[in-house]
């Protein structure tokens, strides 16, 4: 098994965190790992993406052009790695915010609204993991228990308190997600 992905969108929306904690659950689960992040000097509402790998095998490089999955949170990274998922692959977006939707007939597309359900039950902090959930729905490369692990090593332990808001919010994400083209 190798997954290769990338998390994609603006600093602030949890792109990063995202691919820290599949990092640690694939960790915990003996794969191998890449994570390799990349973004502008302003964070914050800037453009942020993450590559993901996680692999039976050994990893021979962390920089990808094509990817299994993408989970893309803003129109810029849509217009950017749409072309960039293998055929056969998997796209996963947040409803919110895109002018253009995804047009690919070759791959799965699902999307989630992550935004306005975090904003609806009050739960904006989290949310990523209702996008997170909505993968680990399609593609359950790594257990529930692990990632939930793996977010309590990647939170500071003063955030410890919203660990179960955290596993809500990925189980939430597991519902909500709604698939858009789903090849044969």
């Amino acid at each position: 098994m190798k997954e290769e992905i990338i998390i994609a969108g603006f600093g602030g929306q949890g792109v990063l965190s995202m691919g820290k904690i599949l990092a640690y659950s694939g960790l915990m689960q003996g794969k191998e790992v890449s994570w390799m992040p990349s973004y502008g000097p302003e964070q914050r509402g800037g453009t942020a993406n993450v590559t993901v790998i996680l692999s039976d095998e050994r990893i021979s490089s962390p920089i990808l052009y094509e990817f299994d999955t993408a989970i893309i949170l803003n129109q810029p990274s849509l217009d950017k790695f749409e072309s960039r998922i293998k055929p056969g692959g998997t796209l996963i977006y947040d409803g919110h915010g895109f002018v253009h939707p995804p047009k690919r007939t070759d791959i799965n597309i699902y999307r989630i609204d992550a935004l306005e359900q975090s904003i609806a039950l009050n739960m904006a902090k989290t949310f990523n993991m209702f996008i997170l959930g909505g993968f680990l729905k399609v593609r359950p490369i790594v257990k529930i228990e692990d990632v939930l692990l793996g977010l309590k090593k990647s939170l500071p332990e003063r955030h410890h308190h919203l660990l179960p808001q955290n596993e809500k919010a990925l189980r939430k994400g597991m519902e909500i997600l709604v698939p858009v083209h789903v090849i044969a």
